[in-house]
């Protein structure tokens, strides 16, 4: 670990940004975003812990479509991260910060089975497409349009990728009944 001591910006803090966002709503935009990093975090832990513990019939195609939802909420917080930057803040990065910002909470070290793990994935997706839909209210209401569109783009992904959890918890299948016994 370096034993250089200079902090060039604390955390929780914000400066004055070049996008010439007043420092109040900047302020107010960050901390939001820093709100959905978490979460986005929290969301990727738990998709990730179930990518490595999928089993059954359906192992390979739900291993593979979890790596997929992860890789997404992934690409989403490198992207509000960066906005969180832009606007003179701090994005929120280590896990001790990242657990208490979040407003959703991880599902716990214990392995269930594929339907409570994916109903539990729903569920956090649903808190946090509700918690994006406030966000982007709220830097609309600042003024900050462009925070505005990046959450939009975020917003339509988490959806998408929220339905389809919705599609593999649904009871209809092709496989025979006595396939199964």
């Amino acid at each position: 670990m370096s034993t250089q001591k200079t902090v060039r910006q604390q955390a929780d803090s914000v400066e004055e940004n070049s996008l010439r966002l007043e420092q109040e709503k900047a302020e107010q935009i960050v901390d939001a975003l820093n709100t959905e990093l978490a979460n986005a975090y929290v969301l990727y832990h738990q998709l990730k812990k179930h990518h490595w513990v999928v089993e059954g019939a359906e192992f390979l195609p739900l291993h593979e479509f979890l790596e997929e939802a992860y890789e997404h909420v992934e690409e989403g917080a490198d992207i509000i991260a960066e906005r969180t930057q832009a606007l003179g803040g701090v994005p929120v990065s280590g896990p001790t910060a990242q657990e208490r910002r979040a407003t959703v909470e991880f599902e716990g070290e214990d392995v269930y089975d594929v339907r409570t793990m994916f109903e539990n994935d729903l569920e956090m997706y649903g808190d946090i497409i509700e918690s994006m839909r406030n966000s982007i209210e709220l830097a609309e209401n600042l003024g900050d349009y462009a925070t505005v569109e990046i959450l939009r783009e975020i917003l339509v992904t988490l959806e998408e990728d929220g339905h389809h959890f919705e599609h593999y918890l649904e009871d209809d299948t092709l496989v025979l009944e006595e396939a199964t016994k």
